[in-house]
């Protein structure tokens, strides 16, 4: 073999290889995804007590902890909403503790043309249900704590209403924290 033809496939195999640079950006998906149903369905089979899934607006920014998987789906936000809801309600493994952004309560039609219905919509979805608000910094701040450790996902829609993203905190869906407190006080007193 000529040296010109080994240098060839030595240099093509090396410009094949991936940089570890390169593995950061394997978490994000680059564009739509199609049967995000199924991702998500799969991902939540994987998932459990201390996971995230996120349903997010258009203008959630992509986290850069490899541990915080982002999809883009072509979807209606509500329709994702619902479908997680409904993931986690059919799931004996895991329970959720539902969380929004405290700053949209504070926000009005005048100011989001839209956000009132959205309101309605998702005050319907999670009728009777307990829902908790916190600031949203204060929950990215969880959400990053969190990611140190255990994955989340960021499901990214279109929605362009500010402060509309859904937080599902998972729990475990055959224990409580109840249970595990008493759990824990019986221990120490062994």
């Amino acid at each position: 073999m000529s040296n010109s033809l080994s240098l060839f496939i030595i240099l093509s195999a090396l410009l094949s290889c991936s940089t570890p640079g390169q593995e950061k950006h394997n978490s994000v998906s680059k564009s739509v995804v199609k049967d995000w149903k199924s991702e998500v369905e799969g991902t939540l089979n994987l998932y459990g007590h201390r996971n995230w899934i996120v349903i997010s607006d258009g203008a959630y920014p992509q986290q850069s902890n490899q541990s915080i998987k982002t999809i883009k789906i072509d979807a209606d936000h509500i329709e994702a909403v619902q479908f997680v809801l409904q993931l986690i309600e059919k799931a004996k493994h895991v329970d959720a503790n539902i969380i929004i952004d405290k700053e949209m309560a504070f926000i009005h039609e005048k100011d989001a043309i839209g956000i009132e219905s959205y309101k309605t919509k998702l005050n319907k979805i999670f009728q009777g249900k307990p829902v908790k608000s916190m600031l949203h910094e204060d929950i990215i701040q969880e959400i990053d704590a969190s990611a140190k450790l255990f994955n989340v996902l960021v499901i990214k829609t279109d929605m362009a209403l500010p402060y509309t993203s859904v937080f599902f905190q998972l729990e475990c869906g055959y224990w409580n924290a109840e249970a595990e407190k008493d759990l824990r006080a019986k221990l120490i007193t062994k």
